[in-house]
């Protein structure tokens, strides 16, 4: 699988198959129809193919990227505003305040249930969902919950739905989204999103819900637990309500 395979091979093949398919399809197509697909194929697989944000980025602009540098093809100057069109179709700019598409290890959630038990059935909430990872290793520690999942990107929400068919995966804005009808809610964020997310929580979750974040923590906020996932990430866990460090602080004095 090209998830597996050692830096840069990932780009070196999905750049290598661009060029492939632009040059055949450019017998058969126009040359703008042509630059669409190898540019289709070059974003589907970055978001497939790279374990990081930058790597991810690398692998969708290094087709068009070369393509405009070599001038192998006469386009129209509009053309090139088709890559930059798919790149935000997949990684639209309002959700760039958010994880862009950080996609959850395989087995980082797999002592999770030990840790934040949930009757069967429960509802539980990949936020952010991306491409499915979290939902599949959700359903791996949860194989009995009711998974739902909410992206912003269309076409991922699409990708999402097709690798995980028993989940309801839907398009939208997981800060719009109502949290309150589930028993957990999962994200894989960034730093800076943590604290909108907890009050988030807080004011919608019942108490004893769990907010359950891969690698960054509430900021202020006493973890429930925590879990040392592998490859050396860490789970950090939070029961409704939210202990916070002055508010714990505050009552010892």
């Amino acid at each position: 699988m090209v998830l597996r395979l050692p830096w840069p091979l990932p780009a070196l093949l999905a750049w290598g198959g661009a060029w492939l398919m632009f040059v055949l399809l450019q017998r058969a197509v126009s040359p703008v129809a042509a630059l669409l697909m190898g540019c289709l194929l070059s974003t589907a697989a970055s978001v497939m193919g790279g374990s990081s944000w930058w790597r991810r980025g690398l692998i969708a602009v290094g087709f068009p990227l070369s393509l405009a540098l070599l001038g192998a093809a006469s386009l129209p100057t509009w053309a090139w505003l088709v890559p930059l069109a798919l790149l935000l179709l997949v990684y639209p700019l309002n959700a760039w305040r958010d994880a862009p598409l950080f996609p959850t290890p395989r087995h980082a959630l797999q002592a999770l249930a030990v840790q934040a038990p949930l009757p069967l059935g429960a509802r539980v909430l990949d936020a952010g969902c991306g491409v499915g990872d979290g939902l599949k290793a959700l359903r791996h520690a949860y194989p009995s919950a009711q998974l739902d999942g909410v992206e912003w990107s269309w076409p991922l929400r699409l990708l999402c739905a097709l690798r995980c068919p028993w989940a309801h995966v839907r398009r939208g804005d997981m800060w719009a989204a109502d949290w309150s009808a589930y028993r957990m809610v999962y994200l894989f964020q960034r730093p800076e999103s943590m604290a909108r997310a907890a009050a988030k929580a807080q004011a919608e979750l019942a108490p004893g819900a769990w907010l359950v974040s891969l690698e960054f923590a509430v900021p202020g906020v006493l973890p429930s637990a925590q879990l040392r996932a592998p490859g050396g990430r860490v789970v950090w866990l939070y029961r409704m309500p939210l202990n916070r460090v002055a508010e714990r602080q505050g009552g010892q004095d």
